[in-house]
């Protein structure tokens, strides 16, 4: 409690007290998490053999005690205010210079002074505390009832050091508070992204899901040619949308969201190239797809990710490449890594658009090209880098253009042997 002799702070404007007060509050929390700060109180104390030392916030019309060491008895706690008037660390505010002061009532400047005669001072020494900007924020001070000797250059060059860690360490505390304020925000926003996902899943996926359904039932029960033609149709587009939600719904995880999620477990490479490469020829007849695997391990794969992943860029080997040519599709174990290699014949394609390919929405310029989001590639990128990998491509004056998949820890043999286990 604030001794009944200290004069006390008269109280503000209405108006001002709620910024004022935060602002100090703000400051006292900011002094308050500076763990070098009660040591340095007390060496202060120590070496000076004054009694009390504090860490004072001064502001033209506010003086708080944002840390206090009394061993004197004086009846200031931390958040304590005075009249800043009635104080010398308003002089030094004003003057931005210290002040010491070893025997008050015999010292030509201060023995009529009122300062020492209100608080009852014999010695004092303070220092200017100025943040990073140069802002003047407060000081660092010592006194006592009790002569003491001060002015010798060490207790000056101690005090001022005190200083300048203290305004280091406030430099440090803020931009905590900032990056804390920023992790709280970020926090906030994550939650909103993971909402997005989520409305964007069951808003989307769940009535299309009931379209395909009660097509697919109708289409099973005696139809009329136009009728059937119209259910196929229906079936066809719903089918193209539910595919255009799951890269929207992978995009949101990949750009807004944690990256795609993946499950792992032991996978055969020659049944899953199998898989995909397959579909792919039922979905584009007359078109050859040429598979070759030379991994005989199981790896460590998310396989639907995986074959998602494939399917996307052998996809655009057959969409982009020459149709007169075969795609080629091979896998190897290459310096520790998985390797998929995807090449097929076609243009060259430009430096500039190399860059760009794995962007998401950067479709090519064909008609066939033009039906999609432009996410395919940008969707394999991030399936690839969820696996601890990366996709490059090379496309050469000749006309080949390669995709290479390199997932450096898909052969891990132990994880592969739990995975199956």
């Amino acid at each position: 409690m604030t001794s009944p002799n200290l004069p006390v702070a008269p109280a503000p404007a209405a108006g001002d007290v709620r910024d004022s007060q935060r602002r100090i509050d703000a400051d006292i929390a900011s002094i308050s998490r500076i763990g070098a700060v009660p040591t340095i109180l007390r060496v202060v104390s120590e070496v000076t053999g004054l009694r009390l030392a504090l860490v004072a916030r001064v502001t033209d019309t506010t003086w708080t005690a944002c840390a206090v060491l009394d061993r004197m008895g004086f009846g200031l706690e931390v958040g304590g205010q005075l009249e800043v008037a009635t104080t010398l660390c308003s002089e030094v505010r004003d003057s931005h210079m210290p002040i010491i002061i070893e025997h008050a009532s015999a010292d030509p400047d201060y023995c009529d002074h009122a300062t020492p005669r209100l608080y009852g001072l014999e010695s004092y020494i303070a220092v200017p505390i100025f943040r990073a900007s140069g802002e003047y924020f407060g000081n660092v001070c010592a006194l006592d009832r009790d002569p003491a000797l001060l002015r010798d250059s060490k207790t000056l060059a101690m005090m001022r050091l005190f200083a300048e860690l203290i305004a280091l360490q406030l430099v440090a505390e803020e931009q905590a508070v900032l990056d804390r304020e920023a992790l709280s925000e970020e926090r906030e926003t994550a939650g909103q992204r993971e909402e997005f996902i989520a409305v964007l899943g069951h808003d989307l996926r769940n009535p299309l899901f009931a379209i395909l359904a009660g097509s697919g039932f109708l289409l099973g029960l005696p139809q009329e040619e136009g009728h059937r033609a119209v259910l196929e149709r229906i079936q066809s587009s719903s089918r193209r949308m539910s595919q255009l939600v799951d890269e929207l719904l992978d995009f949101a995880r990949g750009r807004l969201g944690r990256g795609i999620p993946v499950e792992y477990a032991a996978v055969d490479v020659a049944s899953l190239l199998s898989d995909v490469t397959e579909e792919l020829r039922t979905a584009n007849p007359g078109r050859i797809v040429e598979v070759q695997s030379d991994v005989p391990t199981l790896v460590r794969l998310d396989r639907s990710r995986a074959a998602q992943m494939l399917s996307n860029l052998v996809g655009n080997a057959v969409l982009h490449g020459d149709a007169s040519s075969p795609v080629t599709v091979r896998a190897a174990a290459e310096q520790g890594e998985l390797a998929f290699t995807i090449a097929s014949r076609g243009p060259q394609i430009p430096l500039t658009v190399r860059q760009r390919l794995f962007q998401p929405f950067a479709r090519g310029r064909t008609a066939q090209a033009s039906r999609g989001l432009g996410m395919g590639l940008y969707i394999a990128a991030e399936i690839a880098r969820a696996h601890g990998g990366y996709i490059a491509v090379d496309s050469r004056a000749d006309g080949v253009t390669t995709f290479t998949v390199r997932l450096p820890h898909a052969l891990v043999q132990d994880t592969v042997t739990r995975a199956a286990g």
